[in-house]
């Protein structure tokens, strides 16, 4: 999937991404891979992802988050 970070909360390790249906998914630093780090990620960068389920039960967050 893709999608553009849309917030970035650094001081916690997290943000957020629009998707291109308009709504937003919530990702956190863990789920950031490939060769950018979650520190070099920049509001407004376009991003590919999966869907997955948040493991404390909160719904679905993005996985694999990747600078596209």
């Amino acid at each position: 999937m893709q999608g553009t970070i849309v917030r970035l909360v650094r001081d916690r390790g997290f943000g957020f991404i629009k998707t291109e249906n308009g709504s937003e998914i919530f990702f956190h630093a863990t789920g950031v891979t490939g060769s950018t780090p979650y520190d070099n990620l920049t509001e407004g960068q376009a991003v590919t992802y999966d869907k997955g389920q948040d493991d404390r039960g909160r719904g679905e967050r993005a996985t694999n988050v990747q600078a596209a």
